[in-house]
């Protein structure tokens, strides 16, 4: 110790006082860097490797227990809640998807704030102590419209989906170097919590074209990706699926050891993972609620544990389809069938954040897996069944047409997404009212199949009947002199999984025909019900009293009177038929009484003290009340298959 003193006896005074300024400039920055973990970045290194039989994380031995938690599924005000009842239930990996169509609503108009502030998921899941997959796509299918692709990108007659196509290849590198951008800080390497991100997503179900994998894998790397690259496939996609660079993983719910042989065998060496371990499964309109049971679920866990392999459950909490964002199932052909509001998938935590018990045996597991205690866990939400609330007044459809857009003039029908509408992206959800006029006196109306997907059918605002995929033909009534022939046609959700991607256009798609002649001249009105129209809805003085007798389809509007502090609760319709439901201008969702599903979720956060709007758009029948519950009510249970 002596010698350095010595030699700061021989220095000069200004030498001595330029030492001491470098002793304080030191100091500073070292309790910079330990301040701000941006600073910390530029020294790890050791991130997720898969250079053996098991991943290695700061070159320790890494096992991934991993859940599926959508920030866009889950209302930001539970964000915090669901991810730590996630690290209590011993998982130390969140897994996300990003989903263009909300980021990116409008072609060049990006919207990374609020519930979309994907960057402030990324913080808090650090912040808890938690590592993240990203999976940004550009497709995430997770059975949402068109599997997260904008359907501004269908405005293109020749659009191919999932290809090198120039006219996608370009969107997604528009998308990519606004989403990349933000992703990229929040890597391990730079101090983020992200340790592996995700090529697109079982592209082998797809694969149109060989050179799409690499073209997306250049998208990522090109723009400042640097941690472990994956793909995820079930046995069939392996092959066709992967891409070089990239670690291949598995999609199962029943074990499948050929696919765990057939992994090893073409990834020799390499560590497996199943990255979607299905916990659950989700539900159609007009099917059964599917449901996984525990004592099937548990064994195929452990044994997958057992096997040394890492895990992510897909979904450990599935939240909701809030809005028009529900997907549908194309396996049945010609038919889609659309997906329900609910996504709580069964799932081991559900819809409301409820601790099922699928997440207790989870928990008893995992702790296994962990030299320390697991979190305490946090308190359950409490849930409220409000009183019922009874409509006040009521608004019909043709009443609200000066709210939407100036309505199109057309000689043919255009679809939904070719509409001049929204700065020309054309209107991606909701409904579209086509109306032309009608001359003969009776008459059989012909969609064609030209309806995407389903239709009500007005004579003179008469309700005459329903064209969907299954009824093409319908019989008009008996009238004289001119018309007017009005179609009400809903997106339903468009196909999220298959390889009809490219034909997911809505509302007239082609023409239909009245008498085996082509109709002509409509006015088209866009009713995508933005937030914008409903607030324009409430305030407007059109209104009319519950006296008076409501015409349908219509809007319903009551008030429900919250005195304390706001409570989850769960709307229930019955003797309601089929619609949608706005809550303080927030879309909910769709009901329909054919279910399985016979309950909303109403988050807490979206109420406050006092009078809360309720919309209703419902199509067909009222009985003038909404009630609440305080569980959900998701229809007779089936088990998955």
């Amino acid at each position: 110790m002596d010698m350095p003193i010595r030699l700061c006896v021989r220095l000069s005074l200004r030498q001595r006082y330029l030492l001491l300024l470098f002793a304080v400039g030191a100091f500073i920055a070292y309790q910079f860097t330990r301040s701000r973990p941006e600073t910390r970045r530029m020294i790890r290194v050791d991130g997720l490797r898969a250079n053996s039989s098991q991943f290695t994380l700061e070159r320790k031995p890494f096992r991934i227990l991993g859940g599926s938690i959508h920030y866009f599924r889950v209302p930001r005000a539970y964000w915090e809640d669901r991810l730590l009842k996630m690290k209590a239930c011993g998982l130390n990996t969140l897994t996300t998807y990003v989903p263009w169509n909300l980021h990116e609503p409008e072609r060049g108009v990006f919207n990374f704030e609020d519930q979309l502030d994907l960057e402030a998921y990324l913080r808090l899941a650090a912040s808890l102590g938690l590592w993240v997959i990203l999976r940004p796509g550009p497709y995430i299918c997770a059975e949402w419209d068109l599997g997260g692709l904008p359907s501004w990108l269908l405005r293109d007659q020749n659009m191919k989906l999932r290809t090198t196509y120039p006219g996608y290849t370009d969107a997604v590198n528009s998308f990519f170097n606004q989403l990349i951008k933000k992703v990229v800080p929040h890597q391990y390497s730079k101090g983020g919590p992200i340790i592996a991100v995700q090529v697109e997503n079982e592209y082998g179900s797809y694969a149109k074209d060989e050179k799409y994998m690499p073209f997306v894998r250049e998208a990522l790397l090109l723009r400042g990706i640097t941690e472990l690259l994956l793909t995820s496939d079930n046995k069939a996609g392996q092959q066709l699926g992967g891409v070089k660079g990239a670690l291949g993983t598995l999609n199962f719910q029943k074990l499948n050891m050929d696919s765990i042989k057939y992994l090893d065998e073409i990834q020799p060496h390499k560590p497996k993972m199943v990255m979607e371990y299905w916990s659950g499964w989700f539900d159609l309109w007009g099917d059964l609620h599917h449901v996984y049971s525990a004592e099937d679920m548990m064994p195929v866990v452990t044994e997958i544990l057992k096997l040394d392999m890492s895990i992510n459950l897909y979904m450990f909490h599935g939240g909701t389809n809030f809005g028009f964002m529900n997907g549908a199932l194309a396996v049945r052909l010609p038919a889609p069938k659309p997906m329900v509001t609910s996504y709580d998938y069964d799932a081991p935590l559900s819809e409301a954040g409820d601790y099922t018990t699928k997440y207790h045996l989870l928990r008893n597991l995992f702790s296994l897996y962990h030299t320390q205690p697991l979190p305490e866990l946090p308190s359950p939400q409490e849930r409220r069944a409000y009183q019922p609330v009874v409509v006040q007044q009521h608004l019909s459809l043709w009443d609200s047409l000066h709210f939407t857009d100036k309505p199109l003039k057309s000689e043919k029908p255009v679809n939904m997404e070719n509409l001049p509408v929204n700065n020309n992206n054309g209107q991606s959800y909701g409904y579209t009212l086509y109306e032309t006029t009608l001359t003969s006196a009776g008459a059989t109306l012909d969609s064609k199949n030209n309806i995407r997907d389903r239709a009500l059918v007005y004579v003179d605002k008469h309700f005459v009947g329903v064209l969907d995929y299954k009824t093409q033909e319908l019989a008009l009534p008996e009238g004289k002199g001119k018309r007017t022939l009005s179609l009400l046609v809903e997106n339903s959700g468009r196909v999220n999984f298959g390889i009809t991607l490219d034909e997911q256009r809505k509302g007239l798609v082609g023409d239909i025909e009245l008498n085996k002649s082509v109709l002509r001249d409509f006015i088209i009105h866009s009713l995508s019900m933005k937030p914008g129209f409903v607030n324009r809805l409430e305030s407007s003085g059109h209104w009319s009293s519950m006296r008076q007798r409501p015409s349908f389809p219509g809007f319903f509007q009551a008030k429900l009177y919250v005195n304390t502090f706001p409570k989850d609760t769960f709307i229930k319709l019955p003797g309601w038929g089929k619609g949608v439901v706005f809550i303080n201008g927030k879309n909910l969702g769709r009901y329909w009484s054919t279910g399985p599903q016979q309950t909303l979720y109403l988050p807490g956060p979206w109420l406050h003290r006092g009078n809360n709007q309720v919309i209703v758009f419902e199509e067909q029948e009222t009985d003038g009340k909404i009630q609440f519950a305080s569980s959900p009510d998701y229809g007779m249970p089936v088990d998955v298959q």
